[in-house]
C-alpha cells in the first residue's frame, strides 16, 4: 500500500511517500480503505519526536481518517465490508475501570492512532472494530475525516469538563486552528457568547462567519484592553490550547468563579501563573485530553443535523504530505488540512 511515513525524527525532509506492507486484520479488528485523513499538530510533534517517544519505524502518522470497511477479522459482527466509517482516534484497553465506566480517555493505556501506533496516513488502516463509527451519509469522506480529534477534544473541554451553560461568555484562543474552529461552534451550539482570538483580518472574518460574536486580532489590537472592553467583569470560560504565550492573559481574563479548560501547549509548556488571581478569584482550572467515543458519536449527530460543520481549509494529495505539515507548522490555514491517500 502507499503510505506517508518517516524512518527517523526530524524536519519535513524526513517525510516519505512510498510502499509499505498492507496490514491484515486480526481478531476483533477491521481493515479500512482510507479515503481521506486529516492532519493535526500532533503529526508535527510526532515527526519531530521527544525524548520519551519510542516508535516502531517506519512510522505512519494520522490520527483522523474516514473510509470504507475492506475486510473484517475473526469475531467482528457489527461491521461489514462496504460500510462507510469514521475513525475514533483513541486506542484504549477496553477492560480497565475507566473504560468500563465510559471514561476511556482516562485509560492508563490510552494513546492515539498516528502517535504510538500506525495511523491513517495510508491507503489502508487496521484498527479494532470498536474504533469505528458510522459515517453520516451527508458527509463527504474529506469532511468526515476532519471531525474526530478536534471536535471530540473541544466537546470534552467545553461540555464535559467546563460544563458550559446557556448565556455564558467563552474566550476561544487560536480561533483559526482546528480545535478553535470546533470550540467556536460548540460554544454557539450551547448558546454561549463567543469572543475569538486570531491573527489576521481574513481569519477574523471566517471566525465571525462560524458564529463568533466578537473577534480580537491580537497582532493589530491590544488584546488585554479589548477584552476589558468586551467583558468588563471577565469571561466565564477560557478555551485554552496555545499554552505559554496566552496563559497569563487567560488567567486575567476570567471573572471571579470562572473556569479555564486547557488541552494543549502549542506555544510552550512552561507558563507562569499568578496564584493570587487563582485563589482570590476562586478560579477553576481543568485539564482535558481528547474525549470518548460517545462524545464523538454525539458530535457526529449534531453535524448530521447541520448544527455544526466541518471546516476544511484545503485537500492535498498524499504526495504533498510535507506541504500539509508546513501549513500546520506555519499556522497558514483555517480549519483542517485533509489529505487523500
Amino acid at each position: 500500500m502507499r503510505a506517508g511515513f518517516f524512518r527517523e525524527h526530524g524536519g519535513r525532509e524526513v517525510l516519505q511517500v512510498g510502499e509499505l506492507p498492507t496490514p491484515t486484520p486480526g481478531v476483533g479488528e477491521v481493515r479500512v480503505k482510507i479515503k481521506a485523513f486529516a492532519l493535526n499538530h500532533l503529526d508535527v510533534w510526532v515527526r519531530r519526536g521527544w525524548p520519551s517517544l519510542h516508535l516502531e519505524l517506519p512510522h505512519v502518522g494520522g490520527s483522523d481518517g474516514a473510509g470504507i470497511v475492506e475486510a473484517v477479522g475473526p469475531g467482528v459482527t457489527e461491521l461489514r465490508e462496504g460500510d462507510e466509517v469514521v475513525l475514533s482516534p483513541g486506542w484504549v484497553c477496553g477492560r480497565c475501570k475507566a473504560c468500563m465506566t465510559g471514561r476511556e480517555n482516562l485509560c492508563a493505556d490510552f494513546h492515539l492512532f498516528g502517535e504510538h501506533r500506525a495511523g491513517a496516513a495510508a491507503e489502508y488502516l487496521v484498527c479494532p472494530a470498536r474504533n469505528l463509527l458510522p459515517k453520516p451519509p451527508s458527509l463527504s469522506f474529506e469532511d468526515a475525516a476532519s471531525v474526530g480529534v478536534i471536535f471530540q477534544t473541544a466537546w470534552h473541554m467545553l461540555v464535559t469538563r467546563a460544563r458550559l451553560t446557556l448565556g455564558e461568555t467563552v474566550l476561544v484562543h487560536g480561533a483559526s486552528s482546528g480545535v478553535g474552529v470546533a470550540g467556536i461552534q460548540i460554544a454557539r451550539l450551547f448558546g454561549a457568547r463567543v469572543i475569538a482570538m486570531t491573527s489576521s483580518p481574513e481569519k477574523a472574518a471566517r471566525a465571525r462567519a462560524l458564529g463568533a460574536d466578537e473577534v480580537i486580532n491580537y497582532r493589530e489590537e491590544d488584546a488585554k484592553a479589548r477584552l476589558r472592553e468586551l467583558a468588563p467583569e471577565g469571561v466565564d470560560v477560557v478555551f485554552e490550547h496555545t499554552g505559554q504565550a496566552t496563559w497569563a492573559l487567560s488567567i486575567k481574563a476570567l471573572r471571579p468563579g470562572g473556569r479555564l479548560v486547557t488541552c494543549g501547549a502549542t506555544t510552550g509548556p512552561k507558563a507562569e501563573t499568578d496564584l493570587r488571581l487563582v485563589f482570590w478569584k476562586q478560579l477553576d482550572i481543568y485539564g482535558s485530553t481528547m474525549g470518548t467515543r460517545q462524545e464523538l458519536s454525539e458530535v457526529l449527530r449534531w453535524i448530521e443535523a447541520k448544527r455544526m460543520i466541518p471546516v476544511v481549509d484545503q485537500v492535498l494529495p498524499l504526495d504533498q504530505l510535507a506541504e500539509g505539515h508546513r501549513l500546520i507548522e506555519e499556522a497558514a490555514h483555517f480549519g483542517k488540512i485533509v489529505v487523500r491517500p
